[in-house]
């Protein structure tokens, strides 16, 4: 068959993302405790830094999570069902997704989303010609916005979420379970969600896996600062802030941090943000749940969880979640689907 991809990338859409990250910028250096949201590490220079980062020694969290879908991926495909529609939240290299391909009984087709528009159409071309009977559609946007799915030709059964790589847990608990809420919506009726998340254990191991001997982490933090340098015009010097990862145990979380090696003044488009020695920028969280904890938010989201797959360490978890039908949380809309 023909390799059938169709990109849908919508052209005003880059002036008004542009924006919202001067606006997302400008708020977040604003706040008492600075802060950047997270989703914007993930330019092309920062997502091939992340994918560096899935292949070192001491993150175990990719390679775990890809063990598990490595021996349950055709249960996990079974569960999805036939001619299912998967739409993958950030999606990156599509790596994990590949073990549900190969597996899906004739699926409607495969919408990959993530914010990094190069990055999404180099992988979603790759995926064309691994999958020519398997239409591709790749979506260029912030999944934590509600989404208008592209058209697909075949008649889908049903609509699941793939959301790997605990992403998740780089949102608030309040946030995470409106993301949920949002996701559920956009399933529809019989859809459901398969989530990955990552587990508490040993903190040792945690802050390992966010401060790696090579650096890489380090320049994936700082690379945020590159970025808002060149699309926004500002004059962060990039050697004076120091990578900082560290496990909050009373959050239950990672943090990052860039933090400023001296009292310094940034310009961001001509506006000055004052800097003292040691004040931090927050770049990112990543909580870490307890199976019971997610259990609890799943529910609250308006899904049931049918089943749940870790590795033997209880390093990393993998969950399917269908939507619920009774005692709804709030509204679906079912007559919208399809």
């Amino acid at each position: 068959m023909i390799d059938i991809i169709r990109q849908w990338f919508p052209a005003a859409a880059f002036k008004a993302a542009t924006r919202q990250f001067r606006a997302d910028v400008f708020r977040g250096l604003r706040a008492p405790q600075k802060e950047l949201p997270c989703k914007y590490f993930y330019d092309n220079v920062g997502s091939a830094l992340f994918e560096q980062i899935t292949e070192l020694e001491e993150y175990y969290p990719t390679r775990t999570e890809l063990g598990i879908m490595e021996r349950h991926a055709a249960e996990i495909a079974g569960l999805l069902g036939p001619r299912c529609l998967l739409i993958e939240y950030g999606s990156g290299s599509s790596l994990k997704t590949r073990h549900l391909l190969d597996r899906l009984c004739e699926p409607a087709g495969y919408v990959p989303i993530d914010v990094s528009g190069g990055y999404l159409r180099r992988s979603a071309r790759a995926l064309g010609k691994e999958y020519p009977d398997i239409e591709v559609l790749p979506l260029c946007a912030d999944f934590t916005r509600p989404l208008a799915l592209p058209a697909c030709r075949k008649v889908a059964a049903r609509r699941v979420v793939y959301f790997p790589g605990s992403t998740l847990g780089n949102f608030a608990p309040e946030a995470a379970l409106a993301l949920l809420r949002q996701t559920a919506v956009l399933c529809g009726c019989d859809g459901g969600l398969l989530l990955g998340i990552d587990l508490q254990k040993d903190p040792l191991v945690i802050e390992a896996a966010y401060n790696d001997r090579r650096g890489i982490t380090a320049a994936f933090n700082r690379n945020i600062l590159v970025r808002i340098n060149r699309e926004l015009g500002a004059d962060f010097d990039i050697k004076q802030f120091a990578h900082r990862a560290f496990y909050n145990a009373a959050q239950g979380r990672i943090e990052m941090h860039l933090v400023s090696r001296r009292d310094q003044v940034v310009y961001v488009g001509g506006v000055p943000f004052v800097f003292a020695k040691g004040e931090s920028i927050h770049t990112e969280n990543s909580y870490k749940y307890s199976l019971p904890a997610l259990t609890d938010l799943a529910e609250a989201g308006g899904f049931a969880v049918e089943r749940i797959w870790t590795d033997a360490r209880q390093y990393f978890s993998v969950a399917y979640l269908a939507l619920r039908h009774s005692g709804p949380v709030f509204s679906v809309q079912c007559s919208v689907i399809f």
